[in-house]
């Protein structure tokens, strides 16, 4: 059995032969550790397919991955400080109400980006304007939302057509210690958006991977209800003991490990930590993933115990 046929296994919780587990390397991981990366990578098919060392261009980057400034299909400026690193949004075509009425969308084709819905009204208003469109909730807030859920709805048709089994979702909705907004505005504003997408897919036949960083756990049930199969959450946001509470049983997890970890303990803290998340959010019935990021500031030699911990208990329940 391949790894995409337990994943589809896991996620229906039908006994998979083994957890699904990956690996995200930042670009800036490959900037730090090159050649050396290279190998143990290869040395890694389980994880990473068959590479063969030496073809790769470690300094490649790309996208808002380049240092510098960039300005999406949506006018939003991003500033990257930090080659190899993630941009942020600097500048936010609606800074105003006002201005909100004069904005218009982009043409179809722009795709459907991480952070698509709720990370999309605050690249366009700014974090603080649309903190106080929520406090007041004015009628320009339904309207943006609005705007940007039927333009996400028509990107819909687009993705669905390339893709088989899953379609992939990515948005950020919280803090490192709660949402950022209350749970009933989330219900009220948010919730009908991501129902209304996911619908969407599963109409076609699709199950969705909802990628999500941040607290997350008081709107898991309302995760599900809007028709998530994987959640993809951050154990150090969520707990892992509260991740086992909201999700295990319910909702395949594509677990984050902790990657606030990674550059700060041993080898076998790494090993431990998987075992640990393995032994109390794993089934043999299914219902688990395992997915570990990886930036340029963990040591060389967690990023090795990182993958053979993958290795190692990925076949825990045989």
């Amino acid at each position: 059995m391949g790894m995409h046929e337990d994943r589809l296994k896991a996620m229906r919780f039908e006994h998979p032969e083994y957890i699904p587990v990956s690996v995200g390397l930042l670009p800036a991981t490959w900037m730090r550790h090159r050649e050396e990366l290279d190998k143990l990578v290869a040395d890694h098919p389980v994880i990473f397919g068959e590479n063969v060392p030496g073809q790769r261009d470690y300094d490649a980057v790309g996208g808002t991955y380049r240092k510098g400034t960039h300005v999406d299909a949506w006018g939003c400026v991003w500033s990257n400080l930090n080659e190899g690193f993630e941009a942020i949004v600097t500048g936010h075509p609606i800074p105003t109400r006002e201005s909100f009425h004069s904005y218009k969308p982009p043409a179809p084709g722009a795709g459907i980006p991480h952070g698509f819905m709720w990370l999309r009204l605050a690249d366009l208003r700014g974090f603080e304007p649309l903190m106080m469109d929520f406090a007041e909730e004015p009628p320009e807030l339904q309207e943006l939302i609005d705007m940007v859920l039927q333009y996400n709805l028509g990107e819909v048709d687009n993705n669905i057509r390339h893709s088989k089994d899953l379609i992939y979702f990515g948005d950020d909705l919280g803090t490192q210690y709660s949402l950022a907004i209350s749970p009933r505005q989330w219900r009220k504003y948010i919730k009908p958006c991501f129902k209304a997408i996911y619908d969407k897919c599963h109409a076609a036949g699709l199950s969705i991977y909802m990628h999500t960083d941040g607290h997350i756990i008081p709107i898991v049930d309302d995760l599900i209800e809007c028709g998530v199969n994987v959640i993809n959450p951050q154990i150090r946001a969520n707990g892992l003991d509260r991740l086992v509470d909201t999700c295990k049983g319910k909702v395949c997890v594509d677990l984050d490990l902790d990657r606030q970890m990674f550059p700060f303990c041993n080898p076998e803290d790494i090993d431990a930590h998987v075992l640990e998340a393995v032994e109390k959010l794993g089934s043999p019935d299914g219902g688990l993933w395992l997915k570990a990021e990886i930036g340029p500031e963990v040591p060389f030699e967690n990023i090795r115990a990182m993958f053979d911990a993958l290795e190692r208990y990925r076949g825990y329940y045989h």
